[in-house]
Parts: C-alpha cells; sequence; structure tokens
C-alpha cells in the first residue's frame, strides 16, 4: 500500500532500528506524519552550500569546504549570511520500498532561516532515496537573523513514504467534492492553488518585514521578542503592496485550507513565470491541520515571500503557491492540533512562536 508513514509506523521504525539517534529520539520529536530532526553538538562554516554527489560521503566534501568548527555545546551564534552545516543525531537504515523528504519546520521558515537536509551520496536537497543508510546533516543558512542555536534544536523534519503518494488532480477534485479542502472555490491544477489576502478584514495590516539590521534571535525563547524590533508592518490600503529586491515578507493566505486526517500536504511553488518572487515553502501540513470533524472553516496558510531582481506589484487574490496533497498510509492516531503542541492551528497572519502576539 502507498502513502505517507504516520506516527504509528514511525514508531515501528525506531523499534527497528531503521530510524536510529544518540541521543534516544524523544517521543516529541515524533509528529502525525513526520519526524522532527536535531541539531548536533557541533556546526561546521563552510565556504558554500553543497551537495555530496554520488559515491562521496558528506563528511569528506567538509574538508574541502570547511572554513572552521563551532562547538554548539554551550550554545552558538549562527551568523546571517553565513552558510553551516551540522551532522544531526538522527541515522536512517531504510528498506528499500521507503523513501524520505525533508523540510524546514514551520518556526524555522519564518524566521527566513534556510534549513536543509543533506545525506550520503545525496545529489538533490531535502530528497532520501529508497534504502538509504548513513548519517543526515542539515545545511542551515540565516538569511534574515542571527540565531542562538544549540543541540537538540530541532529546525528540520522528515517525512517518510512508499510508493506514489500524491493525488492527481481528479482525485483531489473527488476528495474536495468530499471534505472541502478551502473555504471557497478551488483552484485544482497541479496541486490546489491558494492566494494572498491583501485586504484583511478590519485593519490595513497585510503584512510584516524583515529589518536588515537587528539582535540575535534565541531560538530556545518562546513569545520572547517584540515583533517591532525585528519586523516592519506592511500595510496597504488599495490590495496591493510592492515586494522591495532582497526583502523577506510574512504575508497570509485568503484561503483557509483543511488537511483532512487521511492526508498530508507540502507547500509548492506555483509558477516562476507569474513574478519575480518566491514563496519560501516551508514545513509540512500534517494530517488534521485546519481540520474540524463537525465541519471547521479550516486554517489559514502563512506565507514566506522573498522578492527577487526586481520590485514587484503583489495584489490581493493572487495564486502565489499550492499546496501538493499526498495518501497516508494510515491514518495517525494523533492529529495536528488534537492533543499535541501545535503552534499554528487557527492560525492568521502569525510570526513565528518566538514573538510576543503584538
Amino acid at each position: 500500500m502507498a502513502g505517507v508513514l504516520p506516527n504509528q509506523l514511525l514508531e515501528t521504525m525506531i523499534t527497528k532500528g531503521q530510524i536510529a539517534a544518540s541521543p534516544a529520539i524523544d517521543p516529541a520529536q515524533i509528529q502525525p506524519a513526520s519526524l522532527d530532526l536535531r541539531l548536533g553538538t557541533v556546526a561546521y562554516r563552510v565556504r558554500a552550500s553543497f551537495l555530496a554527489g554520488h559515491g562521496a560521503k558528506v563528511a569528506d566534501r567538509l574538508e574541502e569546504f570547511e572554513m572552521h568548527r563551532i562547538d554548539l555545546s554551550q550554545g552558538a551564534v549562527l551568523e546571517k549570511g553565513a552558510v553551516y552545516v551540522v551532522p544531526l543525531m538522527e541515522r536512517l537504515a531504510l528498506s528499500d520500498d521507503i523513501c524520505a523528504v525533508a523540510n524546514a519546520k514551520s518556526s524555522t521558515g519564518r524566521l527566513d532561516l534556510l534549513t536543509r537536509t543533506i545525506t550520503d551520496g545525496g545529489t538533490e536537497f531535502d530528497r532520501i532515496t529508497a534504502g538509504y543508510t548513513g548519517p543526515l546533516y542539515a545545511e542551515i543558512c540565516p538569511r534574515s537573523f542571527s540565531v542562538l542555536v544549540r543541540p537538540g534544536m530541532r529546525l528540520n523534519q522528515i517525512r517518510f513514504g512508499s510508493g506514489d503518494t500524491v493525488l492527481d488532480d481528479a482525485a483531489l477534485r473527488t476528495l474536495h467534492g468530499k471534505t472541502p479542502l478551502v473555504d471557497g472555490p478551488a483552484v485544482i491544477d497541479d496541486g490546489l492553488g491558494f492566494s494572498v489576502d491583501l485586504r484583511l478584514k478590519g485593519t490595513t495590516l497585510v503584512g510584516y518585514r524583515a529589518k536588515p539590521h537587528t539582535g540575535v534571535i534565541d531560538l530556545d525563547k518562546i513569545g520572547h521578542y517584540a515583533p517591532a524590533d525585528y519586523w516592519e508592518e506592511v500595510h496597504s490600503n488599495n490590495g496591493q503592496i510592492i515586494l522591495d529586491p532582497g526583502a523577506f515578507y510574512i504575508l497570509v493566505s485568503r484561503e483557509a485550507v483543511t488537511i483532512p486526517p487521511e492526508y498530508a500536504a507540502e507547500m509548492a511553488p506555483y509558477l516562476a513565470m507569474v513574478g519575480e518572487f518566491r514563496v519560501h515553502y516551508a514545513g509540512f501540513f500534517d494530517p488534521g491541520f485546519g481540520y474540524d470533524a463537525a465541519g471547521g472553516a479550516g486554517s489559514r496558510g502563512v506565507l514566506e515571500v522573498r522578492c527577487h531582481e526586481a520590485p514587484f506589484v503583489l495584489e490581493h487574490g493572487q495564486i502565489v503557491g499550492r499546496l501538493v496533497y499526498e495518501r497516508m498510509e494510515q491514518a495517525p492516531t494523533q492529529l495536528y492540533g488534537a492533543g499535541i503542541a501545535s503552534n499554528y492551528q487557527g492560525q492568521g497572519l502569525k510570526l513565528s512562536k518566538h514573538f510576543r502576539a503584538p
């Protein structure tokens, strides 16, 4: 049977040694459809981002690109604009029918903290081939804020699956007819399209733009930082904003999204041709995100947007991304937002959990 593996099957993989770690995996790492990965005790400052490549080990490439290494055991700052590689505490011994995909966690993406997983022999970021046996590494590049990290911090997560897990458009339309996936018309084209909301009800505030010169963010401090110290408010009176090249924005989707219990989803770019910007597609959408068995209205998706070469006018209702839905092999025994620490269930326009509510 094809599908994404739920929490109960991840626990089985851990028991069998297909997922191993030192120290042992904490049950809090196990999410409904993914496993949080933990930073190890050392970070390697490298000259450039890299992939190991066929037949090569990351450790050998580190010898080629390493500038210096940093002991994380007492906490250390990863500087904005620099590239680091951190060995993770987890390692894999996958069976030949199981592959994996990694992604940054939601809070990581909302800090513009580019975090990607690399493996021995890897030729793609965040993609782990079926049957992979070996260590895992996180490549970390803080792009807007310098951050203080410690061993055990969880910046990225990994999802395991077998077979073809992705729903095609016909299956997605059928699912939407049975369980509405958005609170309005569904734009289904190679996934479920979502648009940007630049006319938020009762306010002209439509987003936040990262300030260029700020202090360090300690990733262990939750609800601690004043938003005004790190972010500029973005207001609009006409449903438009102009994105500045190189700037990083937090915006929100116009649609409220639902992920039913038997499915998971991943945010992906829409079309490169629609403009000179990119939605930073951090995080997976777990089963149960925005879901209410009684027929709730879903949860908004927070958009992490970076503009590239030229200023670009973004308009209310413009489609900026898509959700790719995947089948679960089994429904998870634990849903997002139901009895677990789910920071973004029922969210609107919201910064990462490190900031106080405005």
